[in-house]
């Protein structure tokens, strides 16, 4: 892992790793764009975690590119102070700080930014904020192409007034630099239409303009090198917009892929079904035809993937987004030799962004909470029995394993409970599922617990321990949810013979309303069966559908919030 975390040159900045956090809509500032204290938490945490580069969220430009609600602003001069703000408590963290400039484009709507979306050309474009709605952006005048490319540089003057080391100029992902180069959005007839070269103006002279008036700020720009549609910018061109980046003055090229257009347009953030490190190969490329550091992107989470994409020359820096959100210490753990909570590539995250939340992670209940856990630790001291080896409970054992003497017991002879069979499903959190995703998850908590001290009897039926039971100072009920009317057995064996992806089941099987019918209507709690066999005075802790059947995400909530003894509206310790 060595390569991994030696320092590295963008521009004149030096990163303490190799490691970069992309930018991730977090929905964590104001309605007005302005940094709350919960912005703050969640990128210290990255910076604390280890990670070298912060990259802050995208913040337009303009307020004409806007493309979410709660979405960071520096398009004026009063989000200066909330920035500085950011900036000092990133660097004082130890690491440095970017911001992505990222303008929507035609990818935006009046409600949205309060003005009339601008676009290269007025093609419709599909836009899901909350809802979805068809809308036509007003084609730019060439003033007004040239107004746009001001915004970006004095953008960048403001980044580098609050102190960012390093700005990245946003051209991927069909946002507005986007559009200019992708000949499905890009109709002009202009200087700014037609060939690649006049294609790619409109991103160069922003990175011109900000080399020219900002020069003490690193530029890095990051492209979608492949559209993935017939119509878009196929890899041959991105390559040479890559090539055209780094002669113009990009200080490093952050290679990415996927469009919104693209036939899959989960290539953006490449779902599970997608393999490792989809994107490494195409930075390789560029990285053989530029001058400058090549940042990858995309599924690098795997500590030995993330590594060799370094030591074996494909790229300079690996950017880490998901992974980050999954386990904020993944690069501290990773330096040190341990294990962390890998990323399901489930896209929760990024899916329940789009539809209004807060960014938010299944697997990793601090994420962009971070404020509300802070200064909560577990108790120490305590012998703790946790009853169910699933990821409720096993999250619980791998937090609360410091400082206390922890057992788990599984009635099975596997680890992984109900989301084993939920691996089995044709669909997990409305994405394909990869069975190995899963599994990969689930060992990196047993080795987090393992490590941890944590004692495990498999293949153990707890209601026959009422005895052994009573000993500990804490029982922990994570037993999950079991099915109503005997359905359990005929589940379970459903699953487990791959019939839920044959294609008559995985149709059934994916329907929404029975799915959510199988999470809730046709589950009940299970907790009953084992508060029975607490003693008197015995401190009880119920975590996930032990108590009240729901989802993985609300299950391994509350084992981070008994664990670290959070206080909840509707306590798990009773």
């Amino acid at each position: 892992m060595s390569g991994l975390f030696a320092p590295g040159m963008i521009g004149s900045v030096r990163i303490p790793n190799r490691i970069v956090m992309p930018s991730m809509t977090t929905r964590s500032a104001d309605a007005d764009g302005f940094v709350t204290d919960d912005t703050i938490a969640y990128f210290v945490a990255r910076a604390r975690g280890g990670t070298g580069l912060i990259t802050v969220e995208m913040a337009s430009p303009e307020k004409a590119g806007r493309h979410r609600h709660h979405e960071l602003g520096i398009y004026d001069d009063k989000f200066l102070p909330g920035l500085r703000r950011l900036v000092d408590a990133i660097h004082e963290a130890g690491a440095r700080a970017a911001i992505q400039l990222g303008h929507g484009g035609g990818h935006t709507r009046r409600d949205i930014c309060g003005e009339t979306p601008v676009a290269p050309s007025a093609v419709p474009h599909g836009v899901f904020e909350r809802t979805f709605e068809t809308i036509v952006p007003q084609a730019m005048s060439r003033d007004r192409v040239a107004e746009a490319v001001q915004a970006f540089v004095d953008a960048a003057k403001r980044a580098a007034r609050a102190g960012f080391d390093i700005v990245e100029i946003h051209a991927a992902h069909g946002y507005l630099i986007s559009q200019f180069l992708c000949p499905a959005e890009n109709k002009r007839q202009d200087e700014y239409g037609g060939s690649l070269e006049n294609r790619a103006r409109f991103g160069l002279d922003i990175l011109h303009g900000i080399k020219t008036e900002v020069p003490d700020i690193a530029v890095i720009f990051r492209l979608t090198v492949e559209d993935y549609f017939a119509q878009g910018m196929p890899l041959r061109d991105g390559i040479q917009v890559a090539e055209w980046a780094a002669a113009n003055g990009a200080d490093a090229v952050h290679v990415t892929a996927g469009h919104y257009r693209s036939d899959f347009p989960a290539m953006m953030i490449p779902p599970m079904i997608i393999p490792d490190a989809p994107f490494l190969d195409f930075a390789a490329q560029v990285k053989a035809k530029v001058n400058v550091p090549v940042i990858a992107v995309g599924r690098l989470g795997d500590p030995s993937v993330a590594a060799a994409a370094i030591t074996d020359g494909k790229a300079d820096f690996i950017a880490l987004g998901r992974s980050l959100l999954a386990d904020e210490n993944w690069p501290n753990k990773v330096r040190d030799g341990g294990p962390v909570r890998r990323c399901l590539a489930c896209n929760s995250c990024v899916d329940g962004m789009r539809g209004g939340e807060k960014l938010a992670c299944i697997i990793n209940a601090r994420a962009v909470r971070e404020r509300a856990f802070a200064g909560c630790e577990p108790s120490q001291g305590e012998t703790i029995a946790v009853i169910g080896a699933g990821p409720a409970g096993l999250t619980y054992a791998s937090l609360v394993a410091p400082g206390n003497d922890v057992t788990v017991f599984e009635r099975q002879p596997e680890v992984g409970g109900a989301l084993r069979l939920a691996a089995k499903a044709p669909l997990f959190q409305d994405v394909a599922t990869k069975e190995e995703n899963f599994l990969i998850y689930l060992d990196s908590l047993v080795e987090t617990c393992r490590r941890g001290g944590v004692k495990f009897r498999m293949g153990t039926d707890a209601t026959r321990l009422a005895g052994d039971l009573k000993q500990y100072d804490r029982l922990v009920i994570a037993t999950g949810a079991s099915y109503r009317f005997g359905m359990g057995p005929l589940v379970g064996w459903m699953l487990r013979s791959g019939m839920g992806h044959w294609p008559m089941f995985k149709k059934i099987l994916s329907n929404p309303k029975l799915r959510n019918w199988f999470y809730y209507k046709a589950r009940g709690g299970t907790s009953v069966n084992f508060e029975q066999l607490a003693r008197p005075g015995q401190t009880i802790t119920v975590l996930g559908d032990a108590a009240t059947p729901a989802k993985t995400k609300d299950a391994v909530a509350s084992a981070f919030e008994a664990a670290l003894q959070v206080e909840v509206s509707e306590p798990h310790n009773r």
